[in-house]
């Protein structure tokens, strides 16, 4: 008969989502806050919510309700791994304390810091944001503390040539971060057509007329 051979299987209708359920948290978290960043990059922060994680990665809420309990805990965890990247990645790039002048390793370190926010500006916007939502104040605070920490330890030895005492030091490293924060909106700003060296240019250059830091 014709027909006999005519009916084919019908597909499953989300075929990887039966798959990822199989998957553990531990191998889900991941995935899990990658469809965060990039929902936060689409529909800014307020849009990263459980439902959306699941229809990005196409499983149900209890699977993303496995891995964190809400989406405080989600953009905590984003926040912290975001940090750890982007402070690995502008770490990694400073030049040694010894090559060049002071000035040029100012430009160099801008430089190296504006490249990883083009690089990864969605995970920048979550730090630098200004979202009243409690739910994400408290892990910004977190992020931003790390940031600060890093950055003191990294920027010691120049700034204690200015600084008196460890409250002098955390009042410069402030500023210092202040000034990074103001670059990162400029560059992220789709109005201006700034690029890292270019900023970097202008922004380390001025930044070291701050702290007139001899060397």
């Amino acid at each position: 008969m014709p027909t006999s051979n005519y009916a084919e299987p019908v597909p499953d209708p989300a075929p990887n989502r039966s798959r990822a359920e199989h998957l553990g948290p531990q191998r889900r978290r991941p995935q899990v806050l990658d469809a965060a960043l990039q929902i936060a990059a689409d529909h800014g922060v307020a849009g990263v919510t459980m439902a959306a994680i699941a229809e990005r990665i196409g499983v149900t809420r209890p699977v993303v309700y496995a891995c964190y309990d809400g989406r405080g805990e989600v953009l905590a965890a984003l926040l912290d791994r975001e940090t750890e990247l982007m402070l690995a990645s502008l770490l990694a790039a400073l030049p040694p304390q010894r090559t060049g002048s002071v000035e040029d390793r100012f430009v160099a370190g801008f430089g190296a810091f504006l490249s990883t926010v083009r690089e990864r500006p969605a995970s920048w916007r979550i730090i630098f944001t200004a979202d009243q939502d409690p739910v994400l104040a408290a892990a910004v605070v977190s992020g931003r503390a790390r940031l600060t920490d890093r950055v003191a330890t990294v920027m010691r030895p120049l700034l204690e040539q200015r600084a008196q005492s460890e409250r002098t030091l955390a009042a410069l490293t402030e500023v210092f971060l202040a000034i990074c924060e103001a670059a990162a909106r400029m560059l992220l700003d789709g109005d201006r057509e700034w690029t890292p060296e270019g900023l970097a240019e202008v922004v380390g250059r001025a930044a070291y007329r701050t702290f007139e830091i001899g060397g």
